[in-house]
C-alpha cells in the first residue's frame, strides 16, 4: 500500500506542477505580448518625437536679413523659455504691459515707454510688435484690442 500512496502523491504533485507550468506559460506569453506592444509604442513615439523636433527646428526663430541688417525674430513662448530670449525692445514692451497691471491699449504702452504718443507715426512700430508678441504667446490680446501679460 505504501507504494501506491507514493505513486498517488507523485501523480498529484506532477498534476499540480503541470497546472503551474501551464499558468506560467500563459503569463510568459502575456509578458512577451506586452513587451512587443511596448516596443511598437516606443518606435512610434521616437518617430513622432523626431518629426516634432524637426518641425520645431524648422519653425524656430532665427536671425534674418532685412535691408542688409540681421533682425531677430520673436521666438514662440514654450515651457522653460524665459523672456530673456527676446530682444531688449520686446522685453521693455513686456515690462510696460506687466507694469500696467491690467489690460492696456497700445497708446498706454507707448506712454509707459516714453514714446511721443501725440504723433501717430511714433506708435506704428509698437502697433506691429504687440500683435507679434501676442501671436507668439508672450501677450494675450483681448477682443477689444487691449493687451495683457500671458500667465505661465
Amino acid at each position: 500500500m505504501v507504494e501506491s500512496e507514493i505513486a498517488e502523491r507523485i501523480a498529484a504533485r506532477r498534476a499540480e506542477l503541470d497546472e503551474l507550468e501551464e499558468q506560467l506559460v500563459k503569463q510568459l506569453d502575456q509578458v512577451r505580448d506586452e513587451r512587443d506592444e511596448l516596443a511598437v509604442a516606443e518606435r512610434v513615439w521616437r518617430r513622432m518625437a523626431e518629426r516634432f523636433a524637426g518641425e520645431r527646428v524648422a519653425a524656430a526663430p532665427a536671425a534674418v536679413q532685412v535691408a542688409g541688417r540681421a533682425v531677430l525674430l520673436v521666438p514662440h513662448r514654450e515651457g522653460g523659455v524665459d523672456e530673456a530670449v527676446l530682444p531688449p525692445g520686446y522685453q521693455r514692451i513686456l515690462a510696460a504691459v506687466r507694469q500696467a497691471g491690467a489690460p492696456v491699449v497700445t497708446r498706454a504702452v507707448g506712454e509707459t515707454l516714453g514714446l511721443d504718443t501725440g504723433v501717430r507715426g511714433k506708435l506704428e512700430p509698437l502697433r506691429g510688435k504687440l500683435p507679434r508678441l501676442a501671436e507668439r504667446g508672450w501677450l494675450r490680446k483681448q477682443p477689444d484690442g487691449r493687451y495683457s501679460v500671458r500667465l505661465q
